[in-house]
């Protein structure tokens, strides 16, 4: 049985003529391309550590498979706006999981699609927590709510915004949870 004793943030941006390359820039930007990177689902493990990037990057080796939950975008239209964004929301006490979203689009802000993929996550493990919420009500007012509760004591984003590359190139962002062993 394999659960994540760490984690860590990161993000980027890639542009190439070829749409394989632009992601792959991306990662070098991230400081990931050196991993071989399995998606996973959203749920943040119990007792999972936050670290730095640099001291995540640390502890991986070149090749070895980790495990992430990432965002991506990519476009080849100039000007065009496009985010991708991972939201994080943890519960009281290490005991319990909490929840990891990924969003990604276009035409929002770095801001907007970060608080969009908290607002998911903070949702998401609200849910389970039992805390009643208006899911019509906007963030802030839900986040007030989470807190107030005890129940739900962190939240954040990573997110990574670009516009569009000129010249037929294509543009990629991601942001990622990185998980380390």
């Amino acid at each position: 049985m394999y659960v994540p004793r760490y984690v860590f943030f990161t993000k980027g941006v890639g542009i190439d003529k070829a749409h394989l390359a632009s992601f792959e820039n991306a990662l070098r930007e991230a400081g990931i391309a050196h991993l071989n990177l399995v998606q996973v689902s959203s749920i943040f493990p119990p007792g999972c550590k936050i670290l730095e990037k640099e001291k995540g990057l640390a502890k991986l080796e070149p090749g070895e498979i980790t495990h992430c939950v990432m965002a991506r975008e990519q476009s080849r239209e100039p000007g065009r706006r496009l985010v991708a964004s991972v939201g994080l929301a943890l519960p009281e006490g290490n005991e319990r999981y909490g929840y990891l979203s990924e969003h990604h689009g276009f035409g929002q802000t770095e801001v907007e699609a970060g608080e969009f993929a908290e607002d998911m996550a903070a949702s998401m493990l609200a849910t389970t927590l039992g805390i009643e919420f208006d899911p019509e009500k906007d963030y802030d007012e839900r986040r007030d709510i989470y807190k107030m509760s005890g129940k739900i004591i962190h939240s954040r984003h990573v997110s990574q915004a670009a516009l569009g590359a000129e010249g037929s190139l294509w543009t990629t962002v991601l942001a990622a949870a990185i998980f380390v062993k």
